[in-house]
């Protein structure tokens, strides 16, 4: 299937490692043009240098998602070199586990506000493409409660409802809003494989929880983020995509 992607112009935050990292390879090996970001100058280089490699139309810019104005700055000047924006993935999470005052402002300032400022910034050039698609990065913890109950699964139950809310609101400009909530993902550096390096017992508990035996490779997040992005998803809209391996034992209707 053809997602028609090619030629298309996307934006996608947090994109130097793990999850958003595997959705820029994705967007960019379907031929659009992708601009992401990341904190770390370094990862940031090395990451448009790799894509550089193999003839992707990738560039990188480095930013703290929770800095407004720099979001600002940065969706304008990567709409100027790409000649528009027609995707925005929000991908960036702070991580923010443990029920503490310092977890709840990172939380918020940097998943909620996070997502919020990349839409609002990327909004003009949205209203006009002819086939524009936000994608948010929430995860299985904001639909059910487990270890990650507290900051991080508020506010990632917080960004469902957000984006839900986005797709009625922008459903007649043409602009589709959806969710994809990711099960218990390994990459090497990602949190999984430190817990299972600092917290083995955690670790293990967690794997027994996956019926299929198994955590999600971040490429295989990426690919359900690619389709909803694309216009082959061009009547999906206001839904959360979970891809979890049957983690999740909830009915979702």
């Amino acid at each position: 299937m053809d997602l028609g992607l090619q030629g298309r112009r996307a934006l996608v935050t947090g994109g130097t490692r793990g999850i958003g990292r595997a959705i820029v390879d994705v967007l960019s090996a379907e031929g659009a043009a992708v601009g992401f970001c990341a904190r770390t100058a370094a990862d940031v280089t090395d990451t448009v240098e790799a894509f550089t490699k193999q003839g992707r139309n990738v560039a990188g810019h480095v930013l703290d998602v929770a800095d407004e104005q720099g979001m600002q700055r940065w969706v304008e000047e990567a709409a100027g070199a790409l000649g528009g924006v027609d995707i925005v993935v929000a991908n960036v999470s702070a991580l923010a586990i443990p029920d503490e005052p310092a977890s709840w402002k990172a939380s918020f300032e940097t998943d909620m506000m996070g997502t919020v400022g990349l839409v609002r910034a990327a909004m003009p050039h949205l209203e006009r493409s002819d086939a524009a698609s936000i994608v948010t990065i929430s995860s299985v913890s904001g639909r059910e409660i487990d270890f990650a109950a507290g900051p991080y699964g508020t506010f990632k139950a917080a960004i469902i409802h957000y984006t839900q809310g986005l797709a009625y609101q922008l459903a007649g400009k043409g602009i589709r809003a959806n969710t994809l909530s990711p099960g218990n993902t390994y990459f090497d550096g990602g949190v999984w494989q430190s817990i299972e390096q600092g917290n083995p017992e955690l670790f293990s508990q967690a794997m027994a929880l996956n019926p299929t035996g198994r955590m999600a490779k971040p490429e295989e997040i990426a690919r359900g983020v690619a389709f909803l992005a694309s216009p082959a998803a061009s009547f999906v809209t206001g839904t959360n995509l979970v891809i979890d391996g049957a983690l999740t034992r909830g009915v979702q209707f």
